[in-house]
């Protein structure tokens, strides 16, 4: 039997300023501020994570802000949509919420049997909300899962039910487009992933308004580095492991070109500050220390 993701850890995108961001995530989107750290690869940029109460994995939306970032362009080769499950005894509360705050939210559609509803983030990147069974908002329901824009099914397909545990539930196709679901087995939040692709797509771009990465999760360390192994197996060229801080991180491109990573539950983000006060103050790995004054004259203030 092929071993099973468990199913998404976060997912990593950019945006615009990040004041804006953050008042649409905290505010419109319910979601708390768990951790305001620094790009580990370009400390004058922030990195901001969203999660629920406790930042719990399948929870966390993880934003680059980048104050000048040109916009971005969604296409194959991206992931182009991240979907939060909200409960459907709410489902239309929560909408009539959101409209009431200011927010375009569209009218519900259906897709593989749910009501799904959108939203456009302030940089206009898709946010969207999948009716499931339940009273849960978007913070406490955490993923429903993830759309990833490829030009053939096929390869991707592959690589996740054959080597990742997918199995395929649906398909649905329509004027030059088609979107085909898969699932990982069990409960746990982001269980969802969706093949979509287009005629005549247009190449994708990154900038503003676009998902960088999707990470799936790794229970421990032991477990990552047998994923790590399974996917060198089934040719992926698979990145060391990488000490993320608040968990390890290995990365890949998928065949169909969209950046994955697989990250370990632990240590968690209460390794540097406790859990009544996530992301309040300014929490930096320990090469950067060093230089926290001239980090923090650099980065523009943010207030959540």
């Amino acid at each position: 039997m092929t071993k099973s993701i468990t199913g998404l850890h976060h997912v990593t995108a950019i945006s615009g300023p990040p004041q804006a961001n953050v008042d649409f995530f905290t505010k419109l989107m319910d979601q708390r501020l768990v951790k305001k750290t620094v790009n580990f690869d370009d400390p004058g940029t922030y990195h901001l994570y969203y999660g629920n109460h406790d930042a719990e994995p399948g929870t966390i939306l993880t934003f680059f802000p980048f104050v000048g970032a040109a916009p971005g362009r969604i296409g194959p080769g991206m992931a182009t949509a991240y979907s939060y499950a909200v409960g459907d005894r709410v489902f239309d509360d929560w909408l009539a919420e959101m409209r009431a705050r200011g927010s375009d939210v569209s009218a519900p559609v259906e897709r593989f049997g749910a009501q799904v509803a959108t939203v456009m983030d302030p940089d206009g990147a898709t946010v969207e909300l999948v009716s499931t069974p339940g009273d849960h908002g978007p913070a406490q329901g955490g993923f429903h899962g993830v759309t990833l824009w490829v030009d053939d099914l096929g390869p991707t397909q592959r690589l996740l039910t054959d080597h990742m545990g997918y199995a395929e539930t649906g398909h649905e196709a329509a004027n030059g487009e088609e979107r085909l679901r898969l699932k990982v087995p069990g409960d746990a939040r982001g269980t969802v992933v969706d093949l979509y692709r287009k005629d005549g797509a247009a190449p994708g771009r990154q900038g503003a308004g676009s998902i960088h990465h999707v990470a799936f999760r790794a229970t421990d360390d032991a477990d990552q580095l047998d994923w790590r192994e399974r996917m060198i197996s089934a040719g992926m060229n698979v990145t060391p492991v990488i000490d993320r801080q608040y968990f390890n991180a290995i990365y890949f491109r998928e065949p169909g070109g969209v950046l994955f990573e697989i990250a370990t539950d632990p240590p968690g983000f209460t390794r540097d500050e406790p859990l009544e006060s996530l992301g309040e103050t300014l929490k930096l790995p320990e090469q950067y220390e060093p230089i926290r004054d001239r980090i923090e004259a650099i980065l523009p203030p943010i207030h959540a």
